[in-house]
This record gives C-alpha cells, structure tokens and sequence, in this order.
C-alpha cells in the first residue's frame, strides 16, 4: 500500500491554446503522477460533461471551476488512499459527483485525477503506464492508423466525415507500417498539388482540400497508396 499524500490542480493551455485541466498527484513512496485531459475539436452529444467556466474570460472555456472542484473536493476525499486502488478512488470520486453524466464535478476533473493516479501508481513501481494497467498480461505493439485526410469539424471544407485513416493490415513491424504510411501521406501530398487542390493540413494534421465529395476523398487516398508503391488490399 502507497498513501496519496499531495495532490496538485492548475489551468493550463492544450496545443490549440485552449484552457485544459492540469492534475500532479504524489505518493508517500515518492511517486509521482502527472497528467491533462485535453478535449478535441468535436464533441459527441453523448459524452461526460466537461466541465468549463462560461463567461467572458478565455471565450467562456476557462477550467478554473473545475481546478476548484479538485482542491476543494476531489483532493481531500483521496488523500490517504491507496494509489494502487484504482478502481476505488475512481468510485469515491463518481459517488462525490452523484450525477449521471459527471455534471457536478466535471469528467475533466474526473478523469485528470484518475489519470495522475495510474501514473504516479506506476511511477512507483518504475514501470511504463501502459505495463502498469496490463499487469501480467503480454503487451503487444498496435499497428499504426495514420490520419491523412481531414473534414468535419476537423477542417474548413466541404468533406462530411471527419477523419480519413490509413493503416497497413500486411505483416510488418511498427517501424515499417509507419514508414508505409507516411509514404502514403506523401503521395496524398504529391497529388493534390498536381491536381491544384489545396495542401493545407487540418487540425488532426490530414489534409484539408475542397473536394466534391467523401468519394473523391476516398478515390485520392487510393490513388495515393497505388502511387507510394502499395495495393490497397494491404493498406
């Protein structure tokens, strides 16, 4: 067992300089976690509340409510839990907000907290994040999905699906499925400028041209794969 001894909120800015929550939790065996929880250009209707100012300050997105709600709140209901107790500490703070959809407490502080958790319970042990939460289990590498096409809200253009994705589904290490996809993203590059479409990249870092339609967006990242040298049963 390792006491949390210190936990430690702050506003801070994400890289679109939007107001995020910032959270540091330590340990009383000198572990330390720290973690934000950015949120994206799009929002699910469905989705934990995320917890922001309103107002005139920072456009209304300020978290400084929410940087409250985990000092005032969240912090003295945990400290001298056991940071290994994941899912306990979770549940204390669910009970704390008592709300369907985390309105009371904001997921953002929710989350933050959680996250500085895990991190400073692994830290502990020396050990990645991702070996922590896997414990015993045998971890394996993902493939990389590279986004390289963007529209919705990711973009200001015409295209209505929000991300364009590529992934090599051909056996090859990491390293080679990244250079794959890059490779592809490229020849996305190439194309578009022959075709004098634009290559201004969207938020996710995909492309962003004015395009008919989803199918021609489609029809361009098959052209590209051709292009980089691969079939598109593969990728």
């Amino acid at each position: 067992m390792s006491k949390i001894v210190k936990i430690e909120a702050f506003e801070l800015f994400d890289s679109r300089a939007v107001p995020t929550v910032g959270v540091k939790v330590f340990t009383e065996k000198g572990g330390e976690g720290f973690a934000i929880v950015p949120s994206g250009a799009s929002t699910g209707a469905f989705e934990a509340h995320e917890l922001r100012d309103g107002g005139l300050r920072l456009g209304g997105k300020g978290v400084k409510k929410a940087v409250e709600h985990i000092r005032n709140l969240i912090a003295p209901a945990l400290l001298h839990h056991d940071c290994r107790s994941g899912l306990e500490t979770d549940k204390i703070m669910l009970e704390l907000d008592g709300s369907e959809n985390k309105e009371r407490l904001g997921a953002n502080s929710i989350l933050g907290v959680s996250v500085a958790i895990a991190k400073a319970a692994a830290s502990e042990q020396d050990m990645p994040l991702y070996k922590y939460l896997a414990g015993e289990n045998k971890c394996v590498m993902p493939r990389p999905m590279m986004n390289i096409l963007n529209g919705g809200a990711h973009a200001s253009n015409n295209i209505d699906i929000q991300e364009f994705m590529v992934q090599p589904v051909c056996p090859a290490s990491f390293a080679e499925s990244m250079e794959i996809c890059c490779e592809i993203y490229y020849a996305l590059r190439d194309i578009l400028k022959k075709k004098g479409l634009s290559t201004a990249v969207g938020d996710e870092g995909g492309f962003a041209p004015n395009l008919k339609g989803d199918e021609d967006a489609l029809e361009l990242i098959s052209e590209a794969i051709i292009k980089a040298g691969y079939s598109t049963d593969k990728v």
